[in-house]
């Protein structure tokens, strides 16, 4: 049996290759049926958020990964609530808001866990 993985994404999109990488990381794992969530905290947030312009800072277009997230499968997607309020985001649709409590559930939930 597959161990589970839960990568803790922690990167605003325009800050380094570490947004790119988890959610590399999870569409991998999700295209060899691995058990794996993806858990969006502190900037990592903003990766979530409507309408960027991903040209304007020189960096590639995160959105098509995250849409194509459902297609591999990865259906727990997370989000810290606390990380959205303090960066004035709403919850989006594709992502289950977690408090503080929930959020270290989660993590004791998965056998092996990731931070980029």
């Amino acid at each position: 049996m597959s161990k589970s993985l839960l990568v803790i994404s922690r990167q605003a999109p325009w800050s380094g290759p570490g947004a790119r990488e988890a959610l590399d990381i999870v569409l991998a794992g999700g295209a060899f049926d691995l058990p794996i969530g993806l858990l969006f905290l502190d900037d990592g947030v903003f990766q979530l958020a409507p309408h960027q312009d991903a040209k304007a800072v020189q960096q590639k277009d995160l959105s098509a990964n995250l849409q194509a997230l459902g297609l591999f499968g990865i259906d727990d997607v997370f989000v810290c609530s606390h990380s959205l309020a303090e960066r004035g985001l709403i919850s989006p649709a594709s992502a289950q808001p977690l408090d503080s409590a929930a959020i270290s559930t989660l993590i004791d939930r998965y056998d092996q866990v990731m931070t980029l």
